[in-house]
C-alpha cells in the first residue's frame, strides 16, 4: 500500500466513513486498485472487505463499459477536471446489476499535489431510477392515448391560450394538422362574433379562476364550416400554485344536436296532433253538451212566448229555460277550471250536511228512475275542501253513476273516517281522512277504462256525448285539497268512486251563514257606468241594475268609459274584463289615475284575472240578478256614504 495514502486512511475520519451504509464509499490508488472499503460498499457490491481490496475498480464495471475504456476515462477525467461524475449500471459480486450514481475525486498531496489516488462515492439508484423509467413510461403511454383519440379534440394551451400540443381527434374535428396549428392561438376556433365579444379571453379567464370552464356552441373548422361542440377548459397548475396552461377538451356534437333537434320537432308535431285530437274530442262533447242545453233553453222560450199570448201558465218552461242555462254555466266552469288551475276557497266542511243540503238537487238532476241511498256513521269528521267544487264534484259523480244505468237504478253516497299511517298509501300523506264514495250498480269499467278514467277528453260515452272533462275535474279538485281520488270497478258490477279528502284542523262550523238576497231589497240608488263590447250583454246587464233602481249609462269600450268619466262623475263601474283594445283590469288601473277610490267591478267569464286586479270586486259569468245587486250594494256602500248630485252630460252615440 502507498505510504501517503496508508496515512490518509489511517486517520480519524476512518471511523465515520465505516459506519455509512447508504453509500458505498471506498478510496483507490493512482492506478484505480481498492485500498479501503466501507459498509456502504459491501452492502451495493456484495463484496467483503478482505476479497476485494487490492483489486481494480473496474471489475464493478460491465463487460461493455470494460471493452470501451470506460473505467480509465472515469480515472482520467477525475485526475485533469478534478471530478469526475455519472451515472450508470455497475456490477455486483453475484452478477446482478444495480442503477448507480458514482463520483470520483482525486487526492492530492496537500505540499506537491502529487496524485495520492481517488475517492470514489457510489450511491444505488435502482429503485429511482424504476420509479422514474415507470413515470416516463406511463407518460408515454398516456401521451400516445390521448395522441391516437379520435372521438375528442385533446390539446394544451400555454397560459395565453397559445396551442403546445394536438392530438388525431383535434385534427378530425377542426382539420388542422399539427404542424399547422401549434403556437397558433385557439381563439382562431371561434367565431368572428364570439372573438369581438371576448368569449375566448373568457373562457380561459373563468378556467382560472374556478379551474373549469364548460359551454357548448358553435365552432370553426380550418375549412370554415361551423360545427357544434362541447368545450371543457381545465387549468393546470404545478404543486406551487403557479399556472402552467390548460387542458382543453372537445368534442363534436353536430350530429347529436341535429338529431335531438329533429327529435324535438317530431314531439312537437305529435303534441300538436295530440292537442288537435283533444281539441276535436272536446268541441265534438262541448257542441253536443250545448246543442242539448240550448234545445231546452229555445224550445222551453219559445213554448213560453206562444203560452204567453193566450195567458197560460208559462212557469215551468221558465224554469226549464233556467235550469238549463245554469247546466251549461256549470259546463263552462269545468273547461275553464280545466284550462287553469282553479282558485278554491278552502274551508272545514261539514260533508253529511253538503249532501243531505243538496238531495232536492240530486233528484231533480238525476230523474225518477234513479233511487239515492245515503250512508253515513254517526259522527263524521269535517273535511278541508272548497263546498261549492264538492258539491260540483258529488253532482259530476252522482251524473256518471247515472248514466251508467240507463234503466235506473240505486246510487249509494256513503263516508267513513280513516287514519292513514305512513307508507300506507303512496297518494296520500300521513293523516286522518274522510273517504267520501259514490257507488252504482251500472256496467262497470274494465282495467284499461279504470287506468285513463282520469284522463281529460276521455269518456265512453261516445263521441260528441260528453267533454270527458267530469271525473278529470274531480281529481284535479280532490288533490288541490290535499287528498286522492279512487276507482274501484269491474265489468256488470257497478262502479264506486272515492273522494279522500283530510279532515278540517279548523273547529267545526256551528252556525251556517246564509246567503242574503239583494234581488227585492231595498238599496241606494247608484249613478253606475256599465261597460262592454258585446250590446247584447250590456243591455241585459244595464236591465238588471235599472231593476235594481239605480240609474245606469251604457259604454261600449274603455275609450269610450273614460271619456264619459271625464266629462261627468258616477258613483260605480261595472266593467266587463275582455274587450279589445283595453281590459277590464287596465281600465280599472286607469280609472284609479282619473278617479282614485272609485269603485269598479270587473265582470269576467275567465277563471283567474290578473294578479293585479284580484283584489277589485269581481262578478263571474254566467250571473242572475240577485248576485249582481249583492255585489253592487257591497262595492256601493263606500260610495253612497260620499254621494253627491252628479250630472252625467250625453255623449254622441247613446
Amino acid at each position: 500500500m502507498n505510504k501517503g495514502l496508508s496515512g490518509y486512511t489511517g486517520n480519524r475520519f476512518e471511523l465515520l466513513v465505516q459506519s455509512v451504509t447508504d453509500y458505498a464509499i471506498y478510496m483507490l490508488d493512482a492506478d484505480g486498485v481498492v485500498v479501503s472499503w466501507n459498509a456502504g460498499a459491501e452492502r451495493f457490491k456484495g463484496y467483503a472487505a478482505d476479497e476485494i481490496i487490492g483489486e481494480h475498480f473496474s471489475r464493478f464495471y460491465t463487460p461493455e463499459d470494460q471493452a470501451t475504456g470506460i473505467p480509465a476515462l472515469a480515472l482520467y477525467t477525475a485526475d485533469h477536471d478534478g471530478r469526475f461524475e455519472a451515472e450508470g449500471w455497475r456490477v455486483r459480486k453475484d452478477g446482478t446489476q444495480f442503477w448507480a450514481n458514482v463520483v470520483i475525486d482525486p487526492i492530492r498531496d496537500a505540499q506537491d499535489g502529487q496524485l495520492l489516488g481517488f475517492a470514489k462515492v457510489t450511491r444505488d439508484l435502482t429503485e429511482r431510477r424504476a420509479v422514474q423509467e415507470a413515470l416516463r413510461s406511463s407518460e408515454e403511454r398516456f401521451r400516445l392515448l390521448v395522441e391516437s383519440v379520435t372521438d375528442y379534440a385533446i390539446y394544451m394551451l400555454d397560459p395565453v391560450g397559445t396551442i403546445t400540443s394536438w392530438n388525431m381527434g383535434a385534427e378530425r374535428f377542426k382539420g388542422y394538422k399539427a404542424d399547422e396549428i401549434l403556437g397558433q392561438n385557439f381563439a382562431r376556433f371561434y367565431s368572428e362574433e364570439d372573438r369581438m365579444a371576448g368569449l375566448p379571453s373568457r373562457a380561459l379567464h373563468t378556467a382560472e379562476r374556478d379551474g373549469r370552464f364548460e359551454a357548448e356552441g358553435w365552432r370553426i373548422r380550418k375549412d370554415g364550416s361551423r360545427f357544434w361542440a362541447n368545450v371543457v377548459i381545465d387549468c393546470i397548475r404545478d404543486p406551487h400554485g403557479q399556472l402552467l396552461g390548460f387542458a382543453k377538451v372537445t368534442r363534436d356534437l353536430t350530429e347529436r344536436r341535429e338529431s335531438q333537434q329533429a327529435l324535438d320537432a317530431a314531439r312537437d308535431a305529435i303534441i300538436q296532433t295530440q292537442k288537435m285530437d283533444a281539441i276535436g274530442k272536446l268541441t265534438g262533447g262541448v257542441a253536443h253538451d250545448f246543442n242539448n242545453l240550448l234545445a231546452v233553453i229555445v224550445g222551453s222560450l219559445d213554448l213560453a212566448r206562444q203560452r204567453m199570448a193566450s195567458g197560460a201558465d208559462i212557469s215551468r218552461y221558465l224554469d226549464n229555460a233556467m235550469a238549463a242555462a245554469e247546466r251549461g254555466a256549470t259546463l263552462t266552469q269545468r273547461m275553464l277550471a280545466f284550462a287553469r288551475k282553479q282558485e278554491l276557497k278552502l274551508q272545514s266542511v261539514d260533508p253529511v250536511a253538503l249532501v243531505l243540503g243538496m238531495a232536492d238537487l240530486l233528484q231533480t238532476t238525476l230523474g225518477s228512475a234513479i233511487d239515492i241511498e245515503t250512508r253515513f256513521p254517526m259522527s263524521l269528521a269535517n273535511v278541508h275542501a272548497d263546498p261549492a267544487q264538492l258539491e260540483l264534484a258529488i253532482l259530476n259523480l252522482a251524473v256518471n253513476a247515472r248514466d251508467a244505468m240507463p234503466k235506473g237504478g240505486n246510487i249509494i253516497i256513503a263516508a267513513q273516517n280513516w287514519t292513514i299511517e305512513p307508507d300506507n298509501r303512496p297518494d296520500l300523506s300521513p293523516g286522518t281522512y274522510v273517504e267520501l264514495t259514490v257507488a252504482d250498480q251500472g256496467e262497470g269499467m274494465d282495467a284499461a277504462t279504470i287506468a285513463r278514467a282520469r284522463e281529460p277528453f276521455f269518456t265512453t260515452k261516445g263521441v260528441g256525448k260528453g267533454t270527458g272533462l267530469g271525473l278529470s275535474m274531480v281529481h284535479g279538485f280532490v288533490q288541490q285539497c290535499g287528498g286522492s281520488l279512487t276507482i274501484a270497478s269491474e265489468l256488470g258490477e257497478g262502479t264506486t268512486v272515492s273522494l279522500w279528502l283530510p279532515v278540517s284542523q279548523a273547529g267545526p262550523t256551528t252556525d251556517a251563514v246564509m246567503p242574503v238576497d239583494y234581488s227585492n231589497s231595498p238599496s241606494v240608488p247608484l249613478v253606475i257606468l256599465a261597460v262592454d263590447d258585446d250590446e247584447l250583454v250590456l243591455t241585459n246587464t244595464a236591465g238588471m241594475l235599472e231593476d235594481l233602481g239605480h240609474t245606469v249609462f251604457q259604454a261600449s269600450n274603455a275609450a269610450e268609459a273614460l271619456r264619459m268619466l271625464e266629462q261627468g262623475d258616477v258613483d260605480l263601474v261595472v266593467t266587463d274584463h275582455a274587450m279589445p283594445g283595453m281590459t277590464g283590469a287596465q281600465l280599472a288601473d286607469a280609472i284609479d289615475k282619473i278617479r282614485p277610490g272609485l269603485p269598479v267591478i270587473i265582470i269576467t267569464g275567465f277563471a283567474e284575472l290578473p294578479p293585479h286586479a284580484s283584489s277589485r270586486p269581481r262578478l263571474d259569468k254566467p250571473f242572475r240578478q240577485a248576485e249582481l245587486a249583492r255585489v253592487v250594494a257591497q262595492a256601493g256602500r263606500a260610495a253612497a256614504a260620499a254621494r253627491a248630485p252628479h250630472i252625467l252630460p250625453h255623449v254622441d252615440g247613446e
